[in-house]
């Protein structure tokens, strides 16, 4: 009577105590599993707010470009979730969880805040959730589902910093091959990945590798096109003319060329204009650049441009310097950091050129190759347009041969490059020759560099272009 008393009770504290000791323990144990047992098919998962994460430099909102994903589709780890721009550049978030995306909190162009939801991601509830992130409810999970996401969330080898390193690099660590034990992945696999996928320059190591040209017989990449300057042709439709006026919000590069602008015009500026004969450095460019196209290098005057600007720096360092707010110190950088300020439709990007001081032309302009690609597709990096300690700006390319350009801060000093022309001169004994001219105008912050400072180095820098054959002497 009392063992059926107790199955026909839905809790067993309505059991008087006198009935129990005459249950049977082992009855009683069966069945509590045998209930267990009915539920342990369904397991709960949770539903964490992934917040969009400080990306640095002060940002704090940023537009979102382009979604890699879609509400119910699964990610993984590092996998790619958004394109977000700043005023700065182009950042691709990742996901920190394996899980299945249930919620995209903002649309295309849309303005997203750095500490405020960007998606909402459904976790497996056994794995735990990050302290720094939200729960927002915990709804079941088939048994079925669980176990697809444990296959699909197979993880790799790794310690935390690695998969740190990857992350702010936008590296998946499934496409990494991993040469530790167990094939776990390490931080020169990343490293090596990174210099191969986007080419970027790594500090040298003691043992320098010499790659030979390509033999014919192998395929070899064709050389860009040169840029050939397009006449402007009237648009296809006529434009309708409302008569009214339209406000539009500052965003993206505009808003950062305000702020850096304003911040720039503060600092007492001062020009010193000279011109170059370019006539020897053209022969030799024409020279190298078949050696460079085999090797899928389209070769520019700029590397050679900015190869002697940091060769000139090394001699004048006060150049490649900055001067903090209070102008009460002066920080004298140890890498040349030469930024190439490039016109793109989303507006004027100044990304550079890192430690030009240990680099090769050759490897200067791989890099400048890499950051033109990647500047025409909107798809520079906040490192590549960060860190700048001297800037060129080749405004020659669109036309004009003078101008007044305005630092960049922090930095002290720029040059502004002009086009190249075909002009008559003297030589030393009064006879008129046919040169190669180009025009610089160089603007430096007067509060800590004085006009022969800046006149000696621009010397210095001309003596490099005008007779190419003695950079060897300097060069490291």
């Amino acid at each position: 009577v009392c063992v059926h008393h107790v199955r026909s009770c839905s809790s067993i504290q309505f059991i008087k105590s006198k009935y129990v000791c005459l249950f049977d323990k082992s009855a009683l144990k069966f069945s509590h599993h045998q209930r267990l047992f009915r539920t342990s098919s369904v397991s709960c998962g949770q539903i964490v707010q992934f917040k969009l994460s400080d990306i640095g430099e002060g940002i704090t909102e940023v537009t979102v470009k382009e979604w890699y994903i879609k509400e119910g589709d699964s990610v993984s780890q590092f996998d790619s979730i958004c394109e977000v721009q700043s005023d700065k550049a182009s950042v691709t978030i990742t996901s920190r969880y394996d899980g299945i995306i249930r919620k995209l909190h903002y649309n295309l162009d849309e303005i997203a805040y750095v500490g405020k939801p960007l998606v909402d991601i459904e976790i497996d509830a056994s794995k735990g959730v990050a302290p720094e992130e939200d729960v927002v409810e915990t709804p079941a999970l088939s048994h079925e589902e669980h176990t697809h996401q444990e296959i699909k969330g197979h993880k790799t080898l790794a310690t935390p910093a690695v998969r740190r390193l990857a992350m702010e690099n936008n590296i998946k660590l499934s496409e990494v091959v991993g040469t530790g034990k167990d094939n776990r992945i390490l931080k020169e696999d990343i490293l090596n990945y990174l210099a191969k996928q986007t080419g970027a320059i790594l500090p040298p190591s003691p043992k320098a590798e010499i790659i030979p040209p390509l033999p014919k017989s192998e395929g070899v990449p064709a050389a860009p096109k040169e840029k050939v300057h397009k006449i402007p042709v009237p648009v296809s439709r006529p434009v309708a003319f409302s008569g009214k006026d339209k406000t539009e919000a500052v965003t993206g590069f505009q808003k950062a060329m305000v702020k850096t602008m304003s911040a720039a015009l503060k600092i007492p500026h001062f020009g010193y204009c000279d011109e170059i004969d370019l006539t020897q450095l053209i022969q030799l460019r024409e020279e190298l650049k078949p050696l460079a196209q085999t090797r899928g290098v389209k070769l520019s005057f700029m590397p050679f441009f900015i190869k002697a600007a940091s060769l000139g720096l090394l001699q004048y360092p006060i150049l490649n310097a900055s001067l903090d707010e209070g102008c009460q110190n002066i920080t004298y950088k140890a890498s040349h950091n030469i930024g190439v300020a490039m016109d793109t439709e989303q507006g004027l990007i100044v990304p550079n050129v890192k430690n030009v001081q240990v680099c090769s032309v050759f490897e200067i302009a791989t890099e400048l190759n890499r950051l033109q690609s990647l500047g025409s597709a909107g798809q520079l990096g906040t490192n590549d347009l960060t860190g700048g300690t001297f800037t060129l700006s080749n405004i020659g390319t669109i036309g004009g041969t003078y101008a007044k350009p305005v630092i960049l801060p922090p930095e002290v000093a720029i040059g502004a490059l002009g086009k190249i022309q075909v002009l008559p001169r003297f030589n030393g004994k009064g006879e008129v020759f046919k040169a190669q001219i180009m025009n610089v105008s160089w603007s430096a912050d007067h509060r800590v560099i004085d006009g022969a400072t800046m006149a000696r180095f621009s010397n210095l820098w001309k003596s490099y272009l005008e007779n190419p054959a003695s950079m060897l002497l300097d060069l490291k």
